[in-house]
């Protein structure tokens, strides 16, 4: 995956993200609540993936095992999914929590901001998580053992 496809697609959450807060502000009357749950949630999306990615790594690169070709491809896949929406949802909560920026912080806004990043962290724990699993399934070369 390269450098250029993930920054895109974090530019295109920022952007988004961004422009949630006030395109839906405008248009239901007010912006969406932030609660615990979402990074909670993404959280526990990037412990899996990362779980995933060190028995990956061990079985192929540690103890040199080899496992079916259909699931190597699987949890390949997932790791380029997982890369493309990790950046989009770090980028998409950035985006939100900057716009909430310059709000009084005893207010909603505040909870928002503070979710919001949060979110973001979570989201880039996913991309580093999913980088990790999609390097765990690289195959060594035969002169590299």
């Amino acid at each position: 995956m390269s450098g250029g496809a993930i920054t895109a697609w974090a530019v295109i959450g920022i952007v988004g993200g961004w422009l949630a807060h006030p395109v839906l502000e405008s248009w239901r009357g007010v912006a969406p609540v932030i609660t615990w749950a979402q990074p909670i949630v993404l959280l526990l999306i990037a412990a899996a993936l990362g779980v995933t990615a060190w028995i990956t790594h061990r079985q192929l690169q540690v103890r040199g095992e080899r496992i079916e070709a259909h699931q190597a491809v699987n949890r390949l896949v997932l790791a380029r999914a997982c890369t493309l929406v990790g950046a989009l949802l770090a980028g998409g909560y950035l985006g939100y929590a900057v716009s909430w920026l310059g709000y009084d912080a005893n207010t909603a806004a505040g909870e928002r901001l503070v979710r919001s990043a949060l979110a973001a962290v979570a989201g880039t724990a996913i991309l580093i998580a999913a980088r990790l699993l999609e390097h765990a399934c690289r195959v060594r070369k035969r002169d590299e053992n």
